[in-house]
């Protein structure tokens, strides 16, 4: 037979070596695509350009994670061990210039800004008191309540108690009161009157977050031509476990947002997406607890000056004084605490206990933290991803810097707390996650496959991978926690 030397009709070579998109991942925009033409110079791997991308991790260091079999959690945090109180009115009492009535009117608080009103105060007969205004302290003994809650006290030094003068309150003023003991005579009955310790009671409700990655049956069996690795360790030509393993990573970040940026509903709550949706509630993130209960710096960012520091250390005398705090700043907040320290000596982390970390400094510089201590306290700070990173917070502070966060001081250790649902003490983590979950069902981190990619499921030709937690976080003695903002 012989051979022709010319090609068939329809067999004419082409021109140029030319890879069929349909046989790849298709990375074109046009028919022309540069990757088409010249395939010996496209990269072989996928370059990740923004670094690492997730910010997982930051509750794993700070806290604890732990089951709830409810709609809400509810925990019972105690109050003030001693009695004071701001803006007590003082007049001249029924004895004279020499008696006080103190009158807890309707702008009268404690320290944590709870309204004491009328009888809501402590104070008993035979209680000394410390009651000061802007000029003046005197010692005073209580000789008597009345029904309506009026304090009737009387200075131990025998002074005039409101008048004005030099060493005297003013009378119509308002004042401090501080209880600091009490006195009696001999062969006197006991006390009228019992203090119950204060208690507040805290709650949260979880919320349920939801993702979803989707995947056709063909385009799981295609190869393409790019290597990839994934956020959780994936690394190959098969590009579908790439993009379920970002997925993960993704969703992963948004259980740790949501327990930050979270706030609960106020008004006409929306209505949830999907079939059959219900009120949504909203649950109370880290931000909006120490927005509301916390400590709030204004001045502790990329600018602030050692005085501004040590008025945080006041503030932290002022609330039970927990000596080993974490700090998560954004970078210039970070920096900027280096240099004023620095400023100082170049030994400002001598002392620093590092109990946190099980008094290993090596533990915690492995983990990206750096100790330092001010006074009796003990510090230990970390750049916080979240802050700056421009496809996360980085991106709202920058365009609201009155209301940008710069960081949160977090306590370390234990505080105890009554458990409303077990019914008694028990020593937790100031922050910590609570998630839904009993015998039957753990909602903590669910995942599952339907489909008839890998197993078959349903009729439906593509893998669909569903991520689903549900969840809330606790702030335990959020007094404690300082949120730097503005």
């Amino acid at each position: 037979m012989a051979v022709s030397g010319v090609p068939a009709a329809g067999y004419t070579p082409a021109p140029k070596k030319q890879a069929l998109a349909s046989a790849y991942l298709d990375f074109t925009n046009g028919t022309n695509d540069w990757a088409q033409q010249y395939l010996p110079d496209l990269m072989e791997k996928e370059a990740e350009v923004f670094g690492n991308r997730t910010i997982s991790g930051f509750l794993s260091q700070v806290g604890a994670e732990e089951s709830m079999s409810s709609d809400q959690v509810i925990w019972t945090e105690q109050g003030r061990l001693h009695l004071s109180y701001k803006l007590v009115n003082i007049t001249q009492g029924s004895g004279g210039v020499k008696d006080a009535d103190l009158t807890f009117a309707g702008n009268t608080t404690d320290v944590d800004g709870t309204v004491v009103a009328g009888t809501a105060h402590g104070i008993r007969p035979g209680d000394m008191l410390l009651v000061s205004d802007a000029d003046a302290t005197a010692r005073m003994y209580v000789e008597g309540v009345t029904a309506a809650g009026v304090v009737q006290a009387k200075r131990y030094d025998g002074a005039n108690a409101v008048g004005g003068s030099a060493g005297e309150m003013a009378t119509g003023g308002d004042v401090s009161v501080l209880v600091f003991g009490s006195e009696y005579s001999k062969a006197t009955t006991g006390r009228t009157g019992a203090n119950a310790p204060g208690f507040k009671s805290r709650s949260n409700k979880p919320i349920i977050l939801k993702d979803k990655y989707e995947v056709s049956g063909s385009d799981a069996s295609a190869i393409g031509w790019v290597e990839v690795s994934g956020e959780e360790g994936q690394s190959g030509y098969l590009w579908y476990l790439k993009a379920s393993g970002d997925t993960k990573a993704r969703f992963s970040d948004y259980l740790e947002m949501a327990m930050m940026e979270s706030v609960t509903g106020a008004g006409t709550a929306p209505t949830s997406a999907g079939t059959n949706g219900g009120a949504i509630t909203g649950t109370e993130g880290l931000f909006e607890a120490l927005e509301t209960r916390g400590n709030i710096s204004t001045t502790l960012d990329n600018t602030a000056t050692l005085q501004e520091f040590d008025d945080i250390i006041d503030e932290l005398d002022a609330n039970g004084a927990i000596e080993e705090n974490m700090m998560f700043l954004d970078r210039a907040t970070s920096l900027n605490i280096d240099d004023m320290l620095a400023g100082l000596n170049g030994n400002y982390a001598t002392g620093t206990s590092y109990g946190v970390f099980n008094n290993e400094a090596d533990m915690a510089l492995n983990l990206g933290f750096t100790g330092f201590r001010r006074g009796s306290y003990d510090f230990y700070k970390s750049d916080f991803k979240y802050l700056n990173d421009k496809s996360t917070r980085g991106l709202i502070n920058a365009t609201d810097g009155t209301n940008a966060i710069h960081g949160v001081m977090i306590p370390a250790g234990v505080s105890s707390v009554y458990d409303q649902s077990l019914g008694k003490n028990l020593k937790r983590p100031f922050l910590h996650v609570r998630y839904r979950a009993s015998q039957l069902e753990s909602r903590k981190y669910k995942t599952w496959t339907t489909g008839s990619v890998g197993a078959t499921t349903s009729d439906l030709d593509a893998m669909e991978m569903h991520f689903l937690s549900e969840r809330c976080l606790v702030v335990q003695g959020a007094n404690n926690f300082v949120l730097m903002k503005g």
